[in-house]
Formats: structure tokens, sequence, C-alpha cells
């Protein structure tokens, strides 16, 4: 797979790019993770009460337990007991659920903060860099030969702008229909440059 150009200058510009974008991602979900940590800290007050509310639910239990062993009077004392330790089970679900909330939003809004800025940066700049790998790839494989060197010159007469051709030829397109070597030879320089190849033709044809 080409990542890159053959070009250093263009080449320069992709890593940059890459590194750039990787950076952009790193302080993202960093800041995403702060975010996270600063909003779990909501969880803290639900933490406590269903703590305070299970110990209590506990404590009551238990001592609803040993005065209901007490002979006659045990199952009627231990009613109230009964009770509020049901009461207090409903204080810690409370402070659990509310945990739970705390932790779903930190969550997502944790997501949304990383997402939306790295998202929006990955719109605008993958495109360019995955139609670069596609076009290198592909035309990678026209320049091992002088032939194939036609099919950019063709892109370039179709593409380049005026006066990028004027300084090749007078007569570009007719040059390129006379197949005249060093016209062609420039003008496919042109595309290769803006594809970000180099013309490897010459070195197949000294082997």
């Amino acid at each position: 797979m080409k990542l890159y150009a053959e070009s250093s200058v263009r080449r320069t510009r992709q890593m940059l790019g890459d590194v750039l974008l990787v950076g952009w991602i790193a302080v993202w979900v960093k800041f995403a993770l702060v975010v996270r940590d600063a909003t779990l800290t909501l969880a803290e007050p639900g933490e406590q009460i269903a703590k305070a509310g299970g110990g209590l639910a506990e404590k009551l239990r238990d001592a609803g337990e040993t005065i209901g062993a007490v002979p006659l009077l045990g199952d009627a004392v231990r009613t109230p007991f009964d009770g509020a330790s049901a009461a207090a089970d409903m204080l810690a679900g409370a402070g659990d659920a509310q945990v739970e909330a705390v932790t779903q939003l930190a969550f997502w809004l944790g997501l949304a903060v990383a997402a939306i800025p790295i998202l929006v940066v990955l719109v605008i700049y993958l495109p360019s860099r995955i139609r670069f790998v596609r076009e290198a790839i592909a035309g990678q494989r026209f320049v091992d030969a002088g032939e194939d060197l036609d099919l950019f010159a063709l892109r370039a007469l179709a593409r380049q702008p005026l006066h990028r051709l004027a300084r090749i030829s007078e007569d570009p397109a007719g040059a390129w229909r006379r197949r005249d070597p060093a016209v062609v030879r420039a003008l496919a320089h042109l595309e290769l440059s803006d594809s970000g190849m180099r013309d490897t033709s010459h070195r197949s044809d000294a082997g």
C-alpha cells in the first residue's frame, strides 16, 4: 500500500497532516476522559446513599431478627423493623440508580466530547488521503514501462492548466497525437507529480 507521495514536499505535508490528525485525536480523547472523570464525581452522593441505606437495612434486619426471637411479643415487635429495613433497601436502591445514571451520563458525555471534533476532522481530512492512496495504488501499475506514460500524458492534457501545458509545447495535443516521446514524458511528469508519484519507466528501460 502506498501511503505517501514520492515528492518530498508533498510527502512531508502528508506526514505532517497524519501526525497532526493523530495528535488531534489524542488531545480530544484525553479531554473526553477528563470530562468523564469529572462527571463521575457526581455519583459520589449516590454511592454514599447506597452504602448508608444498605448498611442501615442490614442493621435493622439484624435487630428485627433478634427481637423476633423474643417469645410471644417477638413477631409484633419485629414488624416495624422489617418495614424500616425495606425502606432502607429502597433508599439504597435509589442511590444505586443515581450512580448508574451518572455512570451512563459520564460515558455518553465523554463519547460526545471526543467523537464530534474527531469526526469533523476525519470527514474533512480522510477523503483526500483515501483518494490519494487509491489513485497512487492504481497509478503505480502504469508507470512500469514507457508506454504507460501515455495515459498520464492524456490525463495531463485534460486536467492541467493551459499555462503549464504551454511550457511543454506550443502544441501539446498535437505532439501527444504524434507520440512525441519528450512531450509525452513531460506531460506525464506533470500528472505524476500532482498524483504524488515518480516516473520509474526509465529504470525499467535501463534494466
